[in-house]
């Protein structure tokens, strides 16, 4: 498969289009960012790399740190983590309180923000700075020591988090939040404000791609039942309430952030980012879900 041609294919045919939408101008750092770029890599299990436009270039991974939150915890809690967060879709914005009453204070799924809050809090009580667990977890996968976050999108964040602090302290008035809320919400932030490249990214769900094995350093990440599971909720959950949507156009399971960033795995082949800051209403990136449409489209390849 020739990827890079699929890739200049796909970046031609979006030009008209990039820059579509709107950034997420609610983090007021990030209303700052031109939404005019656009990235994209793949890199294949051998470590060949293909990647056009902005593919180097860093961003707030946002919400796509919560796969590598997720798998962090994971790793330390096992099937219990499961009491205390679902595996279900939304169905709701990724920051909705409505469930959370209904559903006694247990969020539907670990890439909805009261899910990362919880995954927040277990990392928390298991290192001391959960935010530099996950950066440094990110920095073996991706295999690019100096992953870390932008401080000031991380105040820009942790300045407007008040209805992430509503949700932490509902939980935490159901007993499902164990630590400070203001040091869950510092740490949550400063999670959502690490940057990274297309081309990072794609190297970092390389465990993911390869049955729960990271291919630059042979580490066992997962067992492969672990993989598969967590693989199948970024299928159904991890990309907002799109995701039902996402999956009919793309097929492949996905991982997306308000950045405009959306990480996805072909399994057994490559891992796969695309980024364009302007998002579509749901959260996603506008040019990015066009995108990765596109790839298994002109590609063939896709989990079905």
């Amino acid at each position: 498969m020739d990827y890079q041609a699929t890739l200049e294919r796909i970046h031609n045919a979006l030009k008209p289009v990039i820059g579509q939408g709107k950034v997420a101008s609610y983090i007021p750092e990030l209303a700052n960012v031109p939404p005019e770029q656009f990235g994209m890599a793949v890199v294949e299990l051998d470590g060949t790399v293909h990647s056009v436009g902005d593919a180097q270039v860093r961003f707030s991974i946002q919400s796509v740190s919560k796969l590598f939150a997720l798998t962090l915890a994971f790793q330390r809690e096992g099937d219990s983590l499961w009491a205390r967060v679902g595996r279900e879709p939304s169905g709701n914005p990724f920051n909705s309180l409505v469930q959370l009453e209904r559903e006694s204070g247990i969020p539907r799924n670990p890439f909805i923000n009261a899910g990362a809050l919880v995954i927040t809090d277990i990392l928390a009580s298991r290192f001391t700075a959960a935010e530099t667990a996950t950066s440094s977890f990110l920095s073996r996968v991706s295999a690019r020591p100096d992953v870390t976050y932008n401080a000031r999108v991380a105040q820009s964040e942790r300045q407007t988090s008040s209805r992430n602090a509503a949700m932490a302290h509902f939980m935490k008035s159901f007993g499902n939040l164990h630590n400070r809320v203001g040091d869950v919400l510092d740490a949550y932030c400063r999670t959502c404000a690490i940057e990274m490249s297309c081309v990072d990214l794609a190297r970092a769900v390389g465990f993911l791609v390869n049955r729960g094995v990271n291919p630059w350093n042979n580490e066992t990440v997962l067992d492969a039942s672990s993989t598969k599971r967590l693989s199948a909720l970024m299928l159904t959950c991890g990309t907002y309430d799109a995701a039902g949507d996402f999956a009919f156009r793309v097929g492949l399971p996905a991982k997306s952030g308000v950045g405009g960033g959306i990480v996805a795995i072909l399994p057994g082949e490559c891992g796969i980012c695309v980024w364009s800051p302007a998002l579509e209403e749901t959260g996603n990136s506008y040019a990015g879900s066009l995108a990765l449409e596109m790839f298994t489209t002109f590609t063939g390849k896709s989990i079905f």
